[in-house]
Parts: structure tokens; C-alpha cells; sequence
């Protein structure tokens, strides 16, 4: 069975992934924790990694199922076709998300080709897109994704990053 992405109404992704396992649907929604700040106070919230999108893991016959959740609203498609998710992506998305999500980078300037010696996206190439005086932004070719890097304030000097989204 292959792996398809569903995009849903806005704010919408974990009912959807509720609904569809409540229908025996493989679902996977990817969810960070993130501090909200409200007027009156910060709060940690669960929100989805991607807006609007869930993965699905059918047999091409059972896809109108998806339909049935009253959130989804179409399949995303790729070259005229339902865009495929590989099972080697998803479990990526979940290790990266397992895992403690810091990089050791040391000093490098915009559009060095850099190899990740930690975390996660251990031994993937990245192109440095931004550099600022707190964050990186790194380019991942491979897994076709872009991260803002941000300087850990305790542990400037060493240059150690964590993942933001």
C-alpha cells in the first residue's frame, strides 16, 4: 500500500486523522509542540508539522474513504498523479521528530555545501541559505526541505543549533 497525502480544511489535520483511523485508515498527522504566546501567557500547543496535510497509507481501491471525513478536501497530486509518499520519507519524519532535534555546526557563509555531523539529519548535505547573527537557514536537497536553524542562547559560542518551525 503506498503512502498519499491528503490536504484538509485550515486547522483541521488531527480530527481528520481521528475520523479516518476511526475507518480503519493508516493515517499519520506529525505534530510538534511549540509555545504559543497569548496576551496574558505562553502556552505549549500541539500543532501539525505541515498545514493542511496528513498521510494516508490505502490501497489504491479504498482512496475514496479519505472522503468521508468531512476535513478532506482532495488528495495531492504530482505530475497529473496522486503524489506517492515513500514509506523511507515517513520514517525520516518520524525519526526526526523522535529525536533530539540540535545540529553541532561551526562558522559558514551563505551557499557552502555543508554535511550534518548530528542530530537527526545525520550525514545529509546541506546548502546554507541565510546566516544572521541567530539562525541558519540550511537547505536539505535530499528530503526537499528547508530549516531554520536557531542558535541555542545558552551555548552560542559552540555554534550549536536547534531546529525551529
Amino acid at each position: 500500500m503506498n503512502w498519499y497525502v491528503v490536504y484538509t480544511k485550515p486547522k483541521w489535520e488531527k480530527r481528520v486523522a481521528e475520523q479516518l483511523m476511526q475507518l480503519g485508515v493508516n493515517c499519520y498527522c506529525p505534530i510538534v509542540k511549540t509555545i504559543k504566546q497569548y496576551s496574558d501567557r505562553k502556552k505549549k500547543v500541539e500543532v501539525p508539522l505541515f498545514n493542511n496535510y496528513i498521510f494516508v497509507q490505502l490501497a489504491d481501491k479504498d482512496r475514496n474513504l479519505v472522503f468521508l471525513s468531512r476535513g478532506a478536501v482532495r488528495f495531492l497530486y504530482w505530475l497529473g498523479k496522486h503524489a506517492i509518499v515513500k514509506e523511507k520519507e515517513i520514517d525520516t519524519i518520524k525519526e526526526w521528530l523522535t529525536k533530539d532535534a540540535t545540529i553541532s555546526i561551526g562558522q559558514y557563509s551563505v551557499g557552502e555545501t555543508i554535511k550534518v555531523n548530528s542530530g537527526p539529519f545525520l550525514n545529509h548535505d546541506a546548502v546554507i541559505k541565510e546566516v544572521t547573527n541567530s539562525h541558519y537557514v540550511l537547505i536539505l536537497e535530499s528530503l526537499g526541505c528547508v530549516l531554520k536553524m536557531k542558535y541555542k542562547p545558552e551555548e552560542k559560542e559552540d555554534k550549536e543549533l536547534i531546529i525551529i518551525t
